[in-house]
């Protein structure tokens, strides 16, 4: 039976934290096992220069390739990636596992001067590249100027502070992973900035097969949260969205009296200079009827 295994990841300081969590869940569950940590460059750490939204272009797989690749070969036995950031479908001969517990998948703001958003004068300068954040920052503040801001978070964090920006928006969840939660001014409520599908959600990715690495990773996943994550995952899934499609979708887990588990689904999604959103609730079991008639709902109000 296999005791050591051995973690794919990038190098960034996010992706090594949340691998460190996994890790350390790992450990605790199975103290007679070693579990190795292994820093893979990728395309994207290598290319610095790349606009990746220009054209339309998605920084999907180009995280994610040389990690794959190492699956494949059974260089490492699986991988930790943040799960939006994923393609909606697996290179052939890989899989997901289970998806353990989330983090929070809230946008927060992060303000130069301590003001919240609302709070700041006249056209403020806003940094992010993200569409989806962009236009809801737009709708909250339409005087906003959004300012294109790339890097990861520390990268960004440093840019608010030298160059010209009021403020920047980032998902709570690389903040906390990575222990700079004191920096957030203000949370975002998802019906304002709704979040990207499977926000604050780790991917674990292994090769197809691999049962001893399977059961390691069934373990520790939690069934409720992968069940909403691969509902986030199909709505993007209906858009096509990519890393730079202007969408948005999230799920809360509501519990009635009877204890049955119902979902509160919201979605968003861009068109024309637009934010249109849309909430549906009903019962997880059937989430998937509900993921597809948010989306003719929103399909609807485009085509209007």
């Amino acid at each position: 039976m296999k005791k050591n295994f051995v973690i794919g990841t990038r190098g960034s300081i996010l992706a090594l934290a949340q691998t460190e969590i996994v890790k350390n869940i790992l450990e605790k569950k199975y103290p007679n096992y070693t579990f190795e940590i292994k820093k893979i460059v990728t395309t994207g750490d290598k290319d610095l220069t790349t606009n990746w939204g220009s054209g339309g272009t998605s920084i999907k797989s180009f995280f994610t390739k040389e990690i794959e690749k190492e699956l494949l070969e059974n260089t490492i036995d699986f991988a930790v990636h943040s799960m939006k950031d994923m393609p909606s479908e697996n290179p052939k001969g890989l899989v997901f596992s289970g998806v353990p517990q989330r983090e929070d998948n809230r946008d927060v703001f992060i303000s130069k001067s301590g003001l919240k958003l609302s709070q700041l004068p006249e056209n403020p300068i806003i940094g992010t590249s993200s569409l989806r954040r962009g236009e809801c920052i737009k709708v909250l503040r339409p005087d906003a100027i959004i300012k294109p801001l790339r890097g990861n978070i520390h990268t960004r964090l440093r840019k608010l502070e030298e160059e010209n920006y009021d403020g920047i928006v980032l998902a709570s969840a690389g903040l906390i992973r990575t222990g700079l939660e004191n920096k957030i001014t203000e949370f975002f409520d998802v019906e304002d900035v709704i979040p990207a599908p499977a926000q604050g959600a780790l991917c674990i990715q292994y090769k197809e097969g691999n049962t001893e690495v399977k059961n390691i990773l069934d373990s520790i996943s939690c069934e409720v949260t992968t069940k909403i994550i691969k509902l986030e995952r199909e709505f993007s899934k209906i858009f096509d969205g990519g890393c730079h499609t202007p969408i948005g979708c999230s799920i809360k887990l509501i519990t009635d009296n009877d204890c049955e588990e119902f979902i509160e689904v919201i979605g968003m999604y861009c068109f024309n200079n637009k934010v249109l959103k849309k909430k549906l609730r009903g019962p997880l079991r059937y989430g998937d009827i509900l993921i597809n008639n948010l989306a003719e709902i929103l399909k609807g109000d485009i085509n209007e």
